[in-house]
Parts: C-alpha cells; sequence; structure tokens
C-alpha cells in the first residue's frame, strides 16, 4: 500500500471506531438492515459472520464501557474535593488506560467486521455510512452543569484564596 492509500485506510478505520459501535452498541446492527444489506450486497454468511464478530466483542466493550464511567466518576470526585495534583494525576493515567483499551477494542472489532466485507463491498460501506451520517447528524454535546458556588475560604486553581467575584 502506499503511504497515502494506508492513511485513508486508517482514517476511515478511525472514523468507524468511533461512529459504528456507538450505534451498534445501541441496538443498531448495520450488517442486519435490509436497506445496508441490500446496498452492500450482504451473504447471509457475511451477516452471520460480522454479527458474530460483534457477540463477541461486546460483552468486553460494555464491560470496558462501565469501567471508564466509573473511573470518570472518581475522577470527578476526586476533581471536585480538589485533591491533590498527585493523586488527580494517577486517576487520570487509569481513565487514560482504560479509555484506550475501550477504543483498541472496538477498533479492533471494526477491523475485523470490515475483514468480512469484499473491496467493492468496503467502498460502498463508506458511501452508505457517509450518508447514513449526513442523515443522522450527532447531536450537540449537552450543556455544561450549572456551577456550584464554592465554600468560602477556598483557593482558585493556582492556590490563591478566593475573593468575591
Amino acid at each position: 500500500m502506499r503511504p497515502t492509500v494506508c492513511g485513508r485506510a486508517l482514517a476511515i478505520v478511525f472514523v468507524m471506531a468511533l461512529a459504528v459501535p456507538a450505534r451498534a452498541q445501541s441496538g443498531f446492527p448495520w450488517w442486519k438492515d435490509p436497506k445496508v444489506v441490500q446496498e452492500l450486497g450482504l451473504s447471509a454468511d457475511q451477516s452471520a459472520r460480522i454479527d458474530s464478530v460483534f457477540r463477541s466483542v461486546f460483552p468486553q466493550l460494555r464491560q470496558s464501557k462501565e469501567e471508564l464511567d466509573r473511573q470518570e466518576a472518581d475522577l470527578s470526585r476526586l476533581l471536585g474535593i480538589n485533591a491533590d495534583e498527585a493523586t488527580v494525576l494517577r486517576q487520570v493515567d487509569k481513565v487514560e488506560v482504560v479509555r484506550g483499551s475501550l477504543n483498541k477494542a472496538r477498533t479492533l472489532m471494526l477491523l475485523h467486521m470490515r475483514q468480512v466485507l469484499k473491496p467493492k463491498q468496503n467502498v460502498k460501506f463508506n458511501a452508505v455510512f457517509e450518508q447514513y451520517r449526513r442523515d443522522n447528524p450527532r447531536p450537540a454535546a449537552p450543556p455544561p452543569e450549572p456551577k456550584t458556588p464554592e465554600p468560602k475560604g477556598s483557593s482558585d486553581i493556582k492556590g490563591r484564596p478566593q475573593t468575591g467575584r
């Protein structure tokens, strides 16, 4: 593969890693959708193989997502109590290790799914996916939670006492 083709392939896998698993986890098995099956020309065997890949990885994805949620909650708690920097950094490391593991498993799942497709089906899949993205844009991020007033005598991020700002 030439570097540009390889780069494009990796970019496509990355985009798919961000988009398809979220829908797959929320009950959108695209490999069973009659419209997608028809557009890609998926055989029953291909659909079954893709489903097998998904079913074998999904429990790990669910478990990793639950662990990520727990670790992020711990990080939020530490930030909320103004824990010391070393403690916060250790927790950030834990969060990122779990997040990386989740992303790696999701990306490998997608790679294995796409390896079931023939080259022409992969090209069609890209077009179908882009159309799906246009028809179903991702919702905007939720608004930030309102800030609670800090208790008197608290300090700012640099440790200076806060004044009534």
